[in-house]
Order: structure tokens, then sequence, then C-alpha cells
């Protein structure tokens, strides 16, 4: 089966995201590994790949048929383009109340982005965090 099937068949790829994470060089490793750890912790429907070249959560549990492009297994893809920050991007996230200011970004498609500074803002961010993806899988169709 192609890789790219697996997302879409919900199969989790938690082998190729270790790899991925082994060759990884970035300041902020360490952050990195604990939100992957906590993301996957959160919900045993959550699996993860590489799509996009970065780690992505996405759901692993029965859904109705859809169009792939309406990405609606995607949770979220961790961003590694700048290297003073980690940076996730929710692609369905505008679907999420956020009365907590956890998201940012304006865009004119459902994205939400997640700015992580530090350890100290994960722990800052991880209840709402935990809340937002837990809301998100309760409104899974």
């Amino acid at each position: 089966m192609a890789k790219g099937n697996n997302l879409f068949l919900g199969i989790s790829e938690p082998a190729i995201v270790d790899e991925y994470m082994s060759t990884l060089k970035h300041p902020m490793l360490g952050t990195i590994a604990y939100l992957r750890k906590f993301i996957l912790s959160i919900d045993k429907n959550i699996g993860e790949g590489i799509y996009w070249n970065a780690p992505t959560f996405y759901y692993t549990g029965k859904m109705k048929p859809f169009e792939p492009k309406e990405y609606k297994r995607y949770i979220a893809s961790f961003v590694f383009n700048r290297q003073d920050c980690v940076r996730m991007v929710f692609l369905t996230g505008s679907k999420l109340d956020d009365n907590a200011g956890l998201f940012e970004g304006d865009f004119k498609d459902q994205r939400k982005l997640v700015v992580f500074k530090s350890m100290e803002d994960v722990r800052a961010k991880e209840k709402e965090l935990k809340k937002a993806i837990k809301k998100w899988i309760s409104m899974v169709e």
C-alpha cells in the first residue's frame, strides 16, 4: 500500500516518524519530541505519519467516505521552517472555538497555527491544546 494511502485509510506510521525524528536537526528537538508524545497520548484514535515533509497527526478511527481534498482526517502537522519556535498547523482549526487564544493566523481556508516558543510555552498551552484536539475528535463525522 502506498504511503499516501495510509493516512487516507487511517493507518498510523510511527516507525516512519521515528526514522524522520532520528535525522531532524532543530534547536527545539526536545520540545518537538515532547509534543509528539503528548498529542499521541490524548486519544487512542490519533495516528501519525510524514506528510508535507513533517510529522503529521490524524484521526485513525472509522469515518464516513469523503473526498481526500477535504482533509477530514488531518488534525495537525508540524512546520519546521523557523528555528526560533515550533509551529503546528491545524488544517481545519477554524472549526474550533478558541476562547483561550491558542490559535493564530487569519487564513482564507480553515487553517490555524499554534506557535510554541519554548518548553515553558508548551506547558502553558498544554491544557488548551488537549481540549482543542479532544473537541476536534468529537466533531469527526
